[in-house]
């Protein structure tokens, strides 16, 4: 941490101030997807708001068959390392945004056949923020193909940075509609409608803490829908393994790396 601490940030100015401590060959490359971050997260909000799951949420949005996919990681990495040596965040977040593991391939397709993919679980809402999603996407797209079509009329292939970038959108984007069109082929819709007196995937659900007496409230989704800011957890996170199947009134154990969290089940809502 420096010794004359400045006052944190807010994520646009971070960025700004990271991108020109960089060189002009490295700002070139790491501008789009830094900007693409903070955007995603909120160029408004304080640094100090940058969270750990935050930062992993993030990183499970990037697609795998993005040709750039390890690149834009260390860049974002390099971003996330520049906040802790500021002084504006006390860990280094860097960490936490980590690369998604590939599935390996066989080399017939007898495996596909014995292990069908599997369906995914969806809320309605998470199902139709997906529709949304993939049309802008899409829209995205067609409008990052035509940038890359006007960056190459120049001739001047040497220093066309304009088309570089132009196609790594492209790329990035195509990554992201293959992503979404698969989860959607997939997905199964979580009839919230039927009487299930249990937590399950789609129920809201509002927890005690015995020791404070504070109050939590999320969302029960699947990994495809997590969103730690508006209380929407996944049910393969620690919480929501705990609390899965459980009915209102019941106490849960929860062990965390600050030791064992007793929770009581107050209201499920479907």
């Amino acid at each position: 941490m420096k010794g004359n601490q400045s006052p944190i940030p807010a994520m646009a100015e971070a960025a700004t101030r990271f991108l020109v401590s960089l060189s002009p060959e490295k700002k070139e490359v790491s501008q789009q997807e830094v900007n693409q971050f903070v955007r995603w997260y909120g160029g408004e909000r304080s640094v100090a708001e940058l969270t750990p799951p935050g930062i992993a949420n993030y990183a499970e949005r990037l697609s795998l068959s993005d040709t750039d996919y390890k690149r834009k990681l260390e860049r974002l990495r390099a971003f996330l390392l520049y906040t802790k040596e500021e002084g504006w965040t006390k860990d280094n977040l860097a960490v936490h945004l980590k690369a998604k593991a590939k599935k390996s391939k066989t080399s017939s397709g007898a495996l596909s056949h014995r292990n069908p993919p599997k369906a995914i679980c969806l809320t309605q809402q998470g199902y139709d923020e997906l529709e949304v999603e993939l049309a802008e996407l899409k829209e995205q797209r067609l409008q990052a193909i035509d940038e890359v079509r006007r960056a190459a009329e120049d001739k001047d292939f040497r220093e066309n940075s304009p088309l570089d970038a132009a196609k790594e959108q492209r790329s990035y984007l195509e990554g992201q509609v293959r992503e979404i069109e698969e989860t959607l082929k997939l997905a199964t819709i979580i009839n919230s409608e039927k009487t299930n007196p249990k937590v399950s995937v789609g129920a809201k659900v509002t927890l005690g803490d015995l020791a404070s007496g504070e109050e939590l409230s999320y969302t029960l989704v699947s990994s495809k829908e997590i969103d730690p800011d508006r209380g929407r957890i996944s049910d393969a996170s620690p919480i929501g393994k705990a609390i899965m199947g459980q009915n209102q009134g019941e106490v849960v154990e929860i062990t965390t790396p600050a030791g064992k969290l007793h929770y009581r089940i107050k209201q499920i809502r479907h």
